[in-house]
């Protein structure tokens, strides 16, 4: 397929990228940033530049990977995150189905955290009993920050457009995988690197496997419709860990991994003593037949291996 991918210069983009070319299909990728898996150099807001680039390059699919995301909270304004997540959206979407488009399926890269509230976020600092359990079935969304706030108008503009005119689409709520350090309050401060095999256990995928989600997501689109999906390493937990998770994150991760405290006492790391979600992936297993290759297990045998990179 001849496929667009915004966001090409980006963390996702050139992993996804070459991807999608080894695959087979032919890829045009837009972005501000000029890098190798870009063809062309502009902002999604540009309305006249993406109907021209989806035009031109007669495009059949859409991944829309461009977002200003959780890092940019800091740096940009409220109407920067409008402009890209929820114009951006919508410009892509209209060209998508403007008369004459070749457009045949799309899907767009939402976060899980426009379904985490400031309640859930405050975990046990606020007052919370038990680890929230987060499925797709979640009603009554409440995102905290700006960055929710537009990834979820998006998500409603793609639903609007699906049903309006049929597009096959495809929303895929991933968890973290951005490399930028971990701003949580039970962020491990000496390591990062301790931090983002902790978040494997319930809020972490790696960017290879993000990029493959797209992937499954743009295969199965068609038959599929529209739906959404939650993509994040497979967890170990059940409901029934959830008051454990809160209480005693260390006690519950060593019930299902009796060896992680040697390693980590062995690196000198250490594991949250709180968790205050988990992020339950099983549907996209099910419906999207999508299992992230790399989690908690296999993060933990690489340490015991040697490799704490």
């Amino acid at each position: 397929m001849r496929v667009l991918v915004t966001g090409s210069s980006g963390w996702l983009g050139q992993t996804l990228v070459p991807l999608l070319e080894a695959d087979g299909h032919a890829v045009t990728g837009l972005d501000l940033v000029p890098a190798p898996t870009t063809r062309v150099t502009g902002s999604i807001t540009d309305r006249p530049l993406v109907f021209r680039t989806m035009a031109e390059a007669g495009i059949e699919a859409v991944i829309h990977a461009a977002t200003l995301h959780k890092p940019h909270v800091a740096t940009h304004s409220q109407s920067d995150f409008t402009a890209v997540n929820v114009q951006g959206t919508l410009n892509l979407l209209e060209a998508a189905t403007a008369s004459g488009s070749t457009v045949e399926r799309f899907v767009l890269t939402s976060t899980t955290s426009l379904m985490i509230s400031a309640d859930i976020r405050a975990g046990r600092a606020g007052g919370a009993t038990r680890a929230a359990w987060i499925t797709e079935a979640m009603t009554g969304l409440r995102p905290r920050n700006i960055y929710g706030v537009t990834k979820l108008a998006a998500e409603h503009l793609c639903r609007l457009t699906h049903e309006q005119h049929g597009l096959p689409m495809v929303v895929l709520r991933t968890s973290r995988f951005f490399p930028e350090a971990d701003d949580m309050a039970h962020a491990i401060p000496q390591s990062d690197t301790n931090t983002k095999a902790n978040e494997l256990l319930f809020r972490r995928l790696t960017v290879e496997d993000a990029a493959a989600a797209h992937l499954a997501a743009l295969a199965k689109a068609p038959a599929l419709g529209f739906d959404t999906f939650i993509v994040s390493a497979p967890t170990p937990f059940t409901p029934a860990d959830c008051t454990g998770l809160i209480t005693d994150a260390p006690a519950v991760v060593a019930r299902y991994f009796p060896h992680y405290p040697e390693i980590y006492r062995r690196l000198d790391w250490t594991m949250f003593q709180s968790i205050d979600r988990v992020y339950d992936a099983a549907r996209a297993a099910r419906h999207l037949g999508f299992i992230c290759r790399t989690g908690f297990a296999e993060k933990l045998a690489e340490l015991a291996a040697g490799d704490s990179t």
